[in-house]
């Protein structure tokens, strides 16, 4: 039983990775013409702490996940779980898209407003089913919260 645990955590991980990667891909494109160009508020971080930090969250995205699929996606809950943590993961790659790949900010701030508030939910479904797995997500908003931020302030100010 926690050999199935452990296995479905490491895919969890391992997709959330790939989307991570897919979202990379997605921001090599503009990053080193368009985005410096771009005005920028004091709050800024260094583009040296994105790819760690993103890198982190997906590790523990993967891990919530798995720890909820963990519990038998028989479950009602953690179907509904499951589908806003597809529906979040699915917001998340497409801001890059929007953002770097298409240089659209204010569809990316859309696009950001609504993962924040799917996570929101996708939280609250985990913690209905696991209260480590919604836990664990926390970072995740608070960074999700950040960001909006950010593309607000970038999108202001060009």
């Amino acid at each position: 039983m926690a050999q199935k645990r452990y296995i479905r955590i490491f895919l969890a991980m391992a997709f959330c990775l790939f989307i991570g990667f897919l979202g990379a891909l997605a921001t090599q494109t503009s990053i080193a013409d368009w985005y410096p160009q771009l005005n920028k508020p004091w709050f800024n971080p260094p583009n040296s702490l994105f790819g760690p930090v993103w890198t982190i969250l997906y590790i523990m995205m993967g891990i919530a996940a798995g720890i909820v699929w963990s519990k038998g996606f028989y479950h009602k809950w953690v179907k509904t779980a499951l589908y806003h943590f597809a529906f979040q993961l699915l917001l998340n790659a497409f801001w890059s898209l929007l953002f770097f790949g298409l240089k659209e900010p204010f569809w990316a701030l859309l696009d950001i407003i609504a993962l924040f508030v799917v996570l929101l939910l996708t939280i609250k479904w985990f913690k209905v089913v696991s209260n480590i797995a919604a836990y664990l997500l926390i970072p995740y908003a608070v960074w999700v919260l950040y960001a909006a931020v950010l593309n607000f302030e970038i999108w202001r100010l060009n």
